[in-house]
């Protein structure tokens, strides 16, 4: 079966590589490509890579041109893809790759973005340990997914292991992330200019003021054992610095050692949460990842360390956040979805040098 697709913010950089990873998934046609001010112009004038959609001209965002396919992602800023979902319930697979679908907790929504809140969906991230489970066990046969923040899942992914294990103590979390700046998204911003980020090191969002903690600490919560006693109330101190890349999140995420547990319960941990996993790979002991080996992949890399004389376990994770942060892990969700090959159209190979 080939399925319809749409993707809505056709010309932004999320739009634009879903596009990239579906073009090449045999079970897909592109059909339909949408966005705001640039709609009546060809797709290739805002995507010249994409040569094989050149044919694809960007239309009107609207219910009535989004509607009438078979799956629909929504790749809008945060805030705007609420108004179009209500519309499109006759879709019957919508992917959101914005955040007005992924926290539960109407008061975190309020508190960090503001606006109307619109129900929580099924959350893109197949590999997090949910109440003793997956999560790719809630995606199978998913009508409705939210796609990642791609510093939160960076962040969900280094840790939730070692809070599912009970070796971290999740009430203690430093994480600090080098992050790209096409995780902003492609609006002209002066921050964002190449004058501003080549040579420099910026921190952003500083002091707890970061749209992705609420989801994080959302991620945490739920990857605690079903019937465990006392629920876990994770606090989380972080700060993302841009960096002068284009893509890519390197994330260090540390935690106070839990107990009494010893080195070797904690590295189990990791390797026992992802030594069966494809696209998350923890890598060997004293060895640490960098974003150039993730840079085109679906990849998350992490690296472990166990600091006795800090008492604190420490977690590199390196992905690139347009990939595994953001387009590739909603179309492994889609995979998953539709019962097809998770893996399909993605690859665990970077591009380098």
């Amino acid at each position: 079966m080939t399925y319809s697709v749409a993707v809505s913010g056709a010309s932004g950089y999320a739009g634009g590589e879903i596009l990239r990873l579906l073009a090449d998934h045999p079970d897909i046609d592109i059909r339909t490509v949408t966005a705001h001010s640039n709609a009546g112009q060809p797709l290739i004038q805002h995507q010249p890579h994409l040569r094989s959609l050149a044919h694809l001209e960007l239309q009107d965002t609207t219910p009535e041109i989004l509607s009438g396919h078979d799956i629909v992602f929504l790749a809008l800023p945060h805030g705007q893809s609420g108004q179009y979902t209500d519309a499109l319930g006759e879709v019957p697979l919508v992917i959101d790759a914005g955040a007005d679908h992924r926290l539960t907790s109407k008061s975190s929504w309020d508190a960090f973005y503001g606006g109307h809140f619109h129900d929580a969906w099924t959350y893109g991230v197949p590999e997090l340990l949910v109440g003793g489970t997956k999560q790719r066990e809630h995606l199978r046969g998913a009508t409705r997914i939210a796609a990642p923040g791609c510093n939160a899942s960076t962040v969900s992914l280094s840790l939730v292991p070692g809070v599912a294990a009970g070796v971290i103590d999740a009430s203690d979390i430093v994480s600090v992330l080098a992050v790209g700046p096409s995780g902003a998204g492609k609006s002209l911003k002066t921050n964002l200019l190449g004058s501003e980020i080549l040579g420099t090191a910026n921190p952003y969002a500083v002091g707890g003021t970061h749209r992705h903690i609420p989801e994080i600490q959302q991620a945490l919560r739920q990857a605690q054992r079903a019937g465990e006693a006392g629920a876990i109330d994770p606090r989380i101190s972080f700060t993302p610095v841009l960096v002068p890349m284009s893509r890519g999140i390197l994330a260090t995420s540390t935690a106070p050692i839990a107990g009494d547990v010893t080195d070797a319960q904690i590295r189990d941990a990791w390797e026992s949460a992802y030594g069966d996993e494809t696209f998350v790979q923890l890598l060997p002991e004293g060895q640490f990842p960098r974003t150039a080996d993730v840079l085109g992949a679906n990849t998350a890399l992490i690296g472990l360390a166990i600091d006795r004389a800090a008492n604190r376990v420490t977690v590199v994770t390196a992905v690139d956040n347009l990939v595994k942060g953001t387009a590739g892990a909603a179309i492994q969700s889609m995979n998953i979805a539709l019962g097809l090959p998770e893996a399909r159209a993605l690859t665990v190979n970077g591009v380098a040098p």
